[in-house]
């Protein structure tokens, strides 16, 4: 057990859309400490995004996050021996970590030309509730409701 809460960090705002939650994402985004090349990646997603379709790319990511976004996950517990999957509720700050690295994840995965690219395509998708990220929580929230029965080992 730890003795004491952790200290939260300050985030600063992004230059863009002095948006806190688009760095989360963009530090997340990040690898091997190239934050100025994650920012390029993120709004080139976004002029992608405003260029397809007619709507603001934030906007869109927006609803992106908001649909990808866990209600309830399994944690596994051992209990006499057997390990159950117990549904439970995901506290905020892990379901906005969550939704953001399954979007990043399964934009990696994607085929497509650049990872501006892939990254557009996925938030395109999650906005309409399709693509992977979107179908990762969907199977989040099935195995849920499939060990809900065990839900009274919860701790």
């Amino acid at each position: 057990m730890r003795r004491r809460k952790v200290k939260e960090r300050i985030i600063l705002p992004d230059p863009r859309f002095n948006e806190v939650v688009v760095t989360k994402f963009v530090n997340n985004l990040m690898l091997k400490g190239k934050k100025n090349t994650a920012f390029k990646i993120f709004y080139d997603a976004m002029d992608i995004i405003e260029d397809k379709t007619s709507e603001s790319g934030l906007e869109s990511w927006k609803t992106a996050v908001k649909n990808i976004t866990p209600a309830v996950e399994v944690r596994s517990r051992r209990v006499g021996g057997a390990t159950f999957q117990i549904p439970q509720q995901v506290r905020d700050s892990r379901k906005e970590s969550l939704a953001m690295k399954w979007m990043i994840g399964f934009a990696r995965k994607r085929n497509d030309k650049t990872m501006a690219q892939r990254l557009a395509n996925e938030i395109m998708a999650g906005a309409k509730e399709e693509g992977g990220a979107f179908k990762k929580k969907e199977d989040t929230h099935r195995m849920a409701e499939a060990n809900k029965a065990f839900s009274h080992f919860r701790f």
